[in-house]
Parts: structure tokens; sequence; C-alpha cells
């Protein structure tokens, strides 16, 4: 646990003397949980190292990027790939389950909103790869999903300063909200979804 524990302090001390680069290398190799590596940048907004624009910027580009990567691991690599190499990027076997049950059911439109659910949102790059959704559209829904999460998390760490390893018990209260926004918007879309199918059965 010492060494882990040094390991993971080296890595922070390692983004911090990198800056913005720093950010968007952590969350594109995923070591360590994207919500931390984001309020870590906040915690450099705080201590005047970056800026908050810059830090979303770059947090958006290397959350984008380590999803593209799980992508064409879905799409080249398939699910074998991922069940045996998915631990090193922090997927496990039941968050491929429960993301290809999530898209099997919601579509391709679940790329957005799922990115806000626990357990689904970084593994449901993998059944997009699989089916080949189209990149343009993946990274695109991706994109406006990471946008937003960036945001939240570097704006909790600014705004703890020195005490952003508080970060999980500070961020509960939002990320509750927005996971019943985001299933809100999940039932909404599978009720249009529905409602077009139905249209079009009729039309025929």
């Amino acid at each position: 646990m010492h060494f882990i524990s040094d390991l993971i302090s080296t890595l922070f001390e390692w983004i911090q003397s990198l800056g913005y680069f720093g950010i968007m290398i952590g969350l594109m190799i995923e070591v360590i949980p994207s919500e931390i590596v984001l309020a870590f940048g906040g915690f450099l907004v705080w201590s005047g190292d970056i800026n908050f624009f810059g830090a979303v910027l770059f947090g958006t580009i290397g959350g984008v990027i380590a999803q593209i990567f799980v992508y064409w691991i879905g799409r080249y690599g398939g699910r074998p790939v991922l069940e045996k190499y998915g631990k090193y990027i922090l997927i496990q076997k039941k968050h491929i389950d429960h993301s290809e049950e999530w898209f099997n059911k919601y579509g391709t439109g679940v790329i957005f909103t799922a990115r806000f659910i626990p357990v689904v949102r970084h593994a449901i790059s993998v059944p997009a790869g699989i089916s080949r959704m189209p990149l343009g559209k993946f990274t695109l829904l991706t994109t406006l999903a990471v946008i937003p999460w960036s945001a939240l998390f570097v704006y909790l760490g600014m705004t703890l300063g020195n005490k952003w390893e508080d970060i999980d018990e500070v961020a509960a209260k939002y990320t509750n909200e927005i996971i019943l926004v985001a299933l809100a918007l999940i039932i909404i879309y599978f009720v249009y979804k529905w409602f077009k199918s139905k249209k079009r059965g009729t039309a025929k």
C-alpha cells in the first residue's frame, strides 16, 4: 500500500509539473479516476499554476481521447480483449455487461447520457466500438458530455483548494442530481424512439 501511495503521489507531482498537458495525459491514460485528476486540476487553478478554461479544455481533450481509445479497442479487439485487459483502464466485466445492455436498449443516443451514470459511463464506449458506430457521431456526443463533467470537477477542485482530496464527499450531491437528470433524458429518448418506431409501423 505504501508503494501505491508513493506512486500516486509521484503521478500527481508529474501532472503538476506538466500543467495543462499533465491533466490531459492523466485523463488519457486513466490510471487515476478522471474525477480525481480533474479535481486536482481545479486545485492547480486555485494555486495559480493554470487557469480554469485551460484546465477544462485540456481535461475535455484528454477525456475524449481516452474514450476514443476504448472505442477503437471495442471496434478492433472486441469484448474478449476488453474483458482481459480492461482492468488496466478501470473497466471491469460488469461494466461491459451493463453498458452493452444500455446500448442495445437505448441506441446510440445513450452515448451522451450514459457518461453521467456510474458503472456504465466509461464502458459505454465498448459497445459503440463493437457495433461500429460512426466515429464522428461518437466523438461529438462524447465531447458534449465530457465538457460539463470536466467543468464541474475542475470547479469543485478549485473551490476546495488544498482540500481537493475531499472531492468524492463534496461532489456526491451534484452527481446524484446529474444522474437523475441523465436518467430522465434517457427515458425521454427511449419514449421518443418508441413513438417513432410505432409511427413507422403505422405508416406501413
